[in-house]
């Protein structure tokens, strides 16, 4: 027993694992709550489009900065928005599917933030833990800018959630009760945006759609009503971050990729503790009988 509590609070002696964990349980949370409407109205595409579509403004940042983090952050945060912003225009003026206006932009932003960062000579090394993450390289700075703009998501999703609610399950009933359903799916989509750029320091860019979708994903194979599955993802998303995080200490590996098997790995066991797959095993047993 002392030896396995020795290997839960002997991390916490430093203060970069500290923040590390901080960090991760704010992404988490954020992310599942905003994964949840990701999840249920099929916009997971969008989610690793806006991931990559953000390379552009860090490369812009790292190049203006010379490499400091912090303007890093605001550079990859304007991206995100304008892109969120930038696919609801082109899909709206264009009368085209949302996925097709997300392939067209995904594709420009992501080969632009290639072209910019292929123009740093040390971006293999300077560029990497925004690529695949640097949890543990997060400053008190990085902490308040995640709790600020973690809890502002967090605020909207509770202020408007009858309004999101409505929108994602009766879209005709939502026209019927003259919601603003453009300005509300202009405001989802910023604040998808924001979540992924608070994701970037801890799983990094490649690693982004996991914390944004399979929580989420996994609440929705346990639950079918919407705070519950909320509720649930952000438990699921903060176990994730902290567990995968533990792991990556131990087995000396990077930490974004921990994070998101540490994901995988719940969605594999709701899958096989899903209460309709229980059913349907019942159902084929009483057929049989």
């Amino acid at each position: 027993m002392d030896e396995v509590l020795g290997l839960v609070t002997g991390p916490l002696g430093y203060p970069f694992m500290v923040r590390g964990l901080m960090a991760v349980t704010m992404v988490g949370i954020v992310c599942a709550a905003v994964g949840t409407y990701v999840v249920l109205r099929g916009m997971a595409f969008l989610g690793d489009a806006l991931a990559h579509a953000i390379l552009p403004g860090v490369a812009v940042g790292y190049l203006v900065s010379g490499g400091a983090r912090g303007p890093v952050f605001w550079w990859a945060l304007a991206t995100a928005v304008l892109t969120a912003i930038g696919i609801g225009a082109v899909g709206k003026a264009a009368k085209v599917k949302e996925d097709t206006a997300i392939g067209v932009i995904f594709a420009g932003m992501f080969a632009l933030g290639i072209a910019l960062i292929s123009t740093v000579r040390s971006y293999a090394v300077d560029l990497a833990h925004f690529l695949f993450g640097d949890v543990l390289g997060v400053s008190s700075g990085d902490l308040w800018l995640t709790a600020v703009f973690g809890g502002l998501v967090l605020i909207t999703i509770v202020v408007l959630y009858k309004e999101f609610l409505v929108l994602s399950f009766d879209p005709v009933l939502a026209a019927t009760l003259r919601l603003p359903a453009a300005l509300l799916n202009y405001l989802l989509l910023v604040l998808l945006a924001v979540a992924t750029v608070v994701s970037l320091q801890t799983v990094g860019v490649t690693l982004v759609v996991a914390m944004l979708v399979t929580p989420a994903a996994t609440a929705s194979l346990l639950t079918r009503r919407l705070p519950a599955m909320m509720a649930v993802a952000s438990l699921i998303g903060a176990l994730s971050g902290i567990s995968g995080l533990y792991l990556s200490c131990y087995l000396s590996g990077a930490s974004g990729a921990a994070i998101g098997r540490v994901c995988t790995g719940f969605c594999l066991l709701a899958v096989l503790a899903s209460p309709r797959r229980r059913l349907a095993r019942e159902r084929v047993n009483h057929r049989r009988h």
